[in-house]
């Protein structure tokens, strides 16, 4: 039996449901395929800053206490998240309140107000968080790393914006980017768990006379090709963060499973590669893992830690020492077959909830078009060899590594040379 349901209203706006008979609950979602990378430069930071005011009234909720008090009134919860590629809302509730929270949902996306004193007064919001996340290395590391690999570009800038940005915000500049993007073409509504009878009907009803204009496209990604492997945000700490890694695949690349594994052989769970030498053996971080990741039109493969200022040097060189020993060595059978559980495992873990099940379909239906079945994952993880691991390894890990790095340093040579090992 199939997970996802996919269905399309008359304008074009992409329906997609994951019922779960037994749930008591429904979680109503509606993502958009546009994020941050969809900013021009004068208006970076907006995607985010327009999350914010989304909950802060409309001409039917005027305040944010109204939004707020109606969807407490059904013991719901609602929140909001934004990316580089996707943005998306969400209500939980109880099954029998569904109606409700698609009426608040639907109201706060298209109805919100916008109103110029509130914008001024979420700008000093916006830039404590903006300030919070500077002072939070552990955090802020990724940042740090994504500017490194793609510059001065939407794909290299924070989501959060600059605060030169956000202070010249205006009402208009919120209605320019939502016009350009939050459209029926880019616009996917999701529900998970006990979904009920009469959706389409609903949604038509909702979202239905939403014109289908086409969107376009943001820009591609250009890759800089020159500058230093390694870049440096100084900063003076007790702890040094840092992420070490290569270029890799886009979203629905062939070998995405094969990366998959390889990432769990180096830094997947607390019998990894990187955990085992980086911090039980010598003791060198606090924390270490690697990971994946994917954009429409790149990736990367890195490893983030948190380690010892004076034993950085170390650190590097052994984090290099893995990335590198897993390009000449094969990974042991009974190795490839740890990651691979555990992979499965932690997949089929995080599809535990009619939330969780949801999201998972609608991220792949934003960013790739497509819902797939979580047996099409399982079984692409079966179907990775050790010879499989070996040779995408050789392709990301075999070439030019790179570095990011937070603390009191000033002095990229001083890493290039420990990189180049």
């Amino acid at each position: 039996m199939a997970s996802f349901e996919r269905t399309t209203l008359g304008n074009g706006t992409r329906v997609l449901t994951a019922p779960m008979s037994h749930a008591q609950s429904v979680s109503c979602f509606v993502m958009f395929s546009a994020g941050s990378r969809y900013e021009r430069r004068e208006e970076s930071g907006i995607a985010h800053f327009a999350e914010h005011l989304f909950f802060k009234g409309t001409e039917r909720r005027p305040t944010a206490r109204d939004i707020a008090t109606e969807i407490d009134s059904i013991g719901g919860e609602f929140n909001a998240f934004t990316g580089k590629e996707v943005s998306a809302y969400y209500v939980k509730c109880a099954a029998e309140t569904r109606d409700i929270a698609l009426d608040v949902l639907v109201d706060m996306l298209r109805n919100s107000r916008f109103d110029a004193e509130e914008i001024d007064r979420e700008k000093g919001v916006i830039v404590e968080e903006m300030n919070m996340y500077a002072d939070t290395p552990r955090s802020y590391i990724g940042n740090v790393w994504e500017r490194h690999l793609y510059g001065d570009q939407p794909l290299g800038w924070d989501i959060i914006g600059t605060e030169e940005t956000v202070r010249a915000a205006t009402r208009e500049t919120f209605l320019g980017y939502l016009d350009r993007w939050y459209r029926p073409e880019r616009m996917i509504v999701g529900l998970g768990g006990r979904v009920g009878d009469d959706l389409v009907e609903r949604l038509e009803e909702l979202l239905g006379d939403i014109p289908g204009e086409t969107t376009g496209t943001p820009p591609p990604v250009e890759l800089p090709v020159t500058g230093s492997s390694v870049r440096i945000h100084t900063k003076q700490s007790d702890q040094a963060h840092l992420v070490i890694g290569a270029r890799s695949h886009p979203h629905g690349h062939p070998d995405r499973y094969v990366l998959q594994l390889l990432s769990t052989v180096l830094g997947g769970g607390m019998s990894s590669r990187l955990f085992t030498e980086v911090r039980e053996r010598r003791g060198l971080a606090y924390y270490v893992y690697a990971g994946a990741s994917s954009y429409a039109d790149a990736g990367t493969l890195a490893a983030q830690a948190g380690v010892d200022l004076s034993r950085i040097d170390e650190a590097v060189e052994t984090i290099v020492e893995e990335l590198r020993r897993v390009v000449i060595e094969p990974v042991p059978p009974e190795e490839l077959e740890k990651a691979r559980s555990f992979a499965k495992g932690r997949f089929v873990l995080g599809l535990e909830s009619p939330h969780a099940t949801i999201m998972f379909g609608l991220r792949r239906e934003a960013l790739e078009g497509r819902a797939v079945e979580p047996e099409e994952i399982l079984t692409g993880l079966d179907a990775v060899t050790a010879e499989d691991v070996q040779r995408v390894a050789a392709e990301i890990l075999g070439g030019e590594l790179r570095l990011a790095v937070i603390g009191p340093f000033d002095e990229p040579a001083r890493f290039e040379k420990l990189l180049a090992a």
